[in-house]
């Protein structure tokens, strides 16, 4: 582990929040966290309010893999402390931001501490919860940014966010409202008429209606009479999951049922599932963020697989696949971004978000396929240089271009 970073964490009177991306930095880096994870346990020790080292408690275990004392660790800092100063940078801040956060996992919320990395703004963290509504006093900010992403359980919090911040006297960034209506099937009925897009049929269902839909059709109905404009091979997930957890492509109707008796889940998510494969043969998926309705790219990933995920797309041990990113990224503003200008603008215009991203694709023809869109995708510049060189220089243009955003609105409000 690095020796300034370990030093500056452990240093005493008082503590600062050591916050998201040191610690999952370090993380990614291959450190098991295991001095940083005893010294903050010390110190919950001596004191039980230390807030602090409660929230950074929770980012280790969360990272570590322990998801459920986690939330229990994260639930006592909450209830300790609503407001978290972030370590401002060291020049001097030209935009202060408060960020509204929801209670959750490192996807719960937008990233905004990686956004934030080497940029001038004043960060100040607010969680908020349905028992914990927004205090009396906060600090001063120039925008208010909420950062809670749509999910079943925020729905409610959104909700209640969107009543407290009416008439907020300064510009508020991402507006609850609209944030509530990126479910995958809030997205498929806001985009699916737009010009240049295709965007699969999304059914929101539960276990009892694909379980009689597997019937029917094993009974010689066509699971396309049951759910309008479904049809195999379909893509099924559990409603809220994330990253590929649970998700299945499905080509049959016995297929369905296995899939629905190894799952526990009471409702999912149901698509068609379109082949959008190269002339190679390989799978190519992109994650671009729409600030203020321009298009900046965070990753295209290129894999043997269908279901594609930066992860498990070989990035890491394919020199190949890594070149055909940096080129991509480096053509991206000509390229990609051009060619679907129009319909990325049409997306902007629909959803009326200042931040969002969206996992996407070309298909065959040429057209805009959009698989995800979400104000809470994980961006972050973590990739080791020496390997990803090309993110070095990319990924910070989509920071600043972040920063740019917080300012014209500050100094429009």
């Amino acid at each position: 582990m690095n020796q300034s970073i370990l030093t500056n964490i452990l240093t005493p009177n008082p503590p600062p929040l050591i916050g998201v991306p040191t610690l999952a930095t370090l993380a990614f880096g291959g450190s098991d966290l295991s001095d940083i994870a005893d010294g903050l346990l010390a110190r919950i020790t001596e004191n039980a309010f230390d807030a602090n080292a409660l929230m950074d408690s929770a980012i280790v275990l969360l990272l570590r893999g322990n998801p459920q004392q986690a939330r229990a660790m994260q639930q006592l800092a909450i209830s300790s402390q609503q407001l978290y100063h972030y370590p401002h940078p060291a020049t001097p801040a030209k935009v202060r931001v408060l960020a509204i956060f929801g209670p959750g996992d490192l996807m719960a919320n937008s990233p905004l501490e990686f956004l934030l990395e080497n940029q001038p703004v004043a960060l100040d963290l607010l969680y908020v919860t349905p028992e914990l509504g927004l205090p009396e006093v906060l600090p001063a900010h120039d925008v208010l940014m909420v950062a809670v992403g749509e999910s079943d359980q925020n729905q409610a919090l959104l909700a209640q966010l969107a009543r407290e911040l009416t008439d907020w006297p300064r510009p508020v960034i991402n507006h609850p409202n609209r944030i509530s209506q990126l479910s995958r099937d809030g997205v498929y009925s806001q985009l699916s008429k737009l010009s240049g897009i295709v965007i699969p049929p999304t059914l929101r269902v539960s276990r009892e209606t694909l379980e009689h839909c597997c019937a029917a059709s094993a009974s010689g109905t066509a699971l396309a009479t049951q759910l309008a404009a479904v049809a195999f091979p379909v893509i099924v997930r559990p409603v809220d999951s994330h990253a590929g957890e649970g998700l299945r492509k499905i080509e049959t109707p016995a297929e369905l049922a296995a899939y629905l008796t190894d799952s526990v889940e009471a409702e999912f998510f149901i698509s068609n599932f379109v082949d959008y494969r190269s002339a190679d043969g390989r799978f190519r998926k992109c994650r671009i963020m729409l600030i203020d309705g321009r298009a900046y790219v965070s990753h295209m990933a290129v894999s043997s697989r269908w279901m594609v995920h930066y992860l498990n797309a070989d990035m890491l041990a394919s020199a190949e696949h890594r070149n055909e990113e940096a080129r991509f990224m480096e053509s991206f503003a000509s390229g990609f971004a051009l060619r679907h200008r129009a319909a990325l603008q049409a997306i902007h215009q629909q959803l009326g978000l200042e931040y969002v991203g969206i996992d996407c694709a070309e298909t065959p023809d040429g057209q805009l396929l959009v698989f995800e869109v979400d104000s809470n995708m994980v961006v972050h510049n973590m990739d080791p240089a020496e390997t990803f060189p090309y993110k070095k220089l990319w990924m910070p243009k989509l920071f600043s271009a972040f920063t740019e955003m917080l300012l014209r609105h500050a100094t429009a409000g």
